[in-house]
């Protein structure tokens, strides 16, 4: 249970590390402004013409009494909602990683040189489109893999009682895991990590991912909040990464669990 704690102390340590370098704050919030910006717009539309569109994709109520076919295509209208804005948070994160990528691979590059003792920190011998190939084919796996756990719980959620109490729980849970794998991918994918490895290495350390993912998965609601949360996050998932690999990291109690206890290699880099 201790790595829950570990994991949710990861969160401050980020954000006190960019708070301590207020230029790489302001160069880490760009990335989510501009997701932020797009999600609103792709929000306001669905909010204009979504009973627009409901109804056009329900043509079998047509024929059936108002009351019957308003509240139908109404239930169906939340429903689109709920989805859309389960959508933008299971993918705001992989967005705002995929447009920043250039940022947060500076500002996690950064982090790991500040707090590595011999003052180094890995670096991707790719050129910078197969960086973004390599993250957008990644991001959407991961993406894919959360929709049908969303897919599930959604189905889950039917159920009276449990549906209302037990499943949203999971549901951030779920949500954290795959958050915390995005963000942890920055460092993971910079030191040639491939998304099976970082898969198999986050699972084997559940407790320390929940920690650090779960209260995400709940700010992350407001995704204005995710904005200036961002960079601080980054900074954190490059902390937390290092402690899942075992290296070694200097600074007033950020060492983490694994701090010195492994050899800090690496696996083979990703291939496309």
């Amino acid at each position: 249970m201790r790595d829950l704690g570990v994991g949710f102390g990861y969160l401050f340590k980020g954000q006190r590390w960019v708070a301590r370098h207020g230029r790489q704050y302001g160069f880490g919030l760009i990335p989510g402004l501009i997701t932020l910006v797009l999600y609103l717009g792709v929000l306001a539309a669905l909010f204009v013409w979504g009973p627009e569109l409901v109804t056009w994709a329900t043509p079998f109520a047509d024929d059936w009494s108002d009351g019957w076919a308003s509240t139908v295509r109404a239930v169906f209208t939340v429903l689109l909602y709920a989805l859309s804005l389960l959508a933008m948070v299971l993918t705001f994160t992989a967005m705002t990683l995929l447009i920043g990528q250039p940022f947060y691979e500076a500002l996690s590059e950064r982090v790991d040189r500040d707090v590595s003792p011999d003052g180094t920190a890995a670096v991707s011998d790719l050129p910078l489109l197969r960086e973004l190939w390599i993250s957008g084919r990644d991001s959407l796996r991961v993406v894919i893999r959360a929709a049908l756990w969303g897919l599930l719980l959604f189905l889950l959620g039917l159920i009276p009682v449990v549906g209302q109490t037990v499943v949203p729980v999971i549901g951030f849970f779920v949500t954290g895991f795959f958050l915390t794998e995005e963000l942890t991918a920055v460092a993971l994918q910079r030191r040639g990590v491939d998304l099976r490895k970082r898969l198999e290495l986050l699972r084997s350390r559940k407790l320390l991912v929940w920690g650090f993912g779960t209260p995400l998965a709940v700010a992350f609601l407001v995704p204005f909040v995710a904005v200036l949360l961002m960079p601080g996050v980054v900074a954190g998932a490059t902390l937390m990464t290092r402690d899942l690999l075992g290296e070694e990291t200097r600074g007033n109690g950020d060492r983490g669990t694994g701090a010195g206890t492994g050899t800090g290699t690496t696996t083979d880099r990703a291939t496309a």
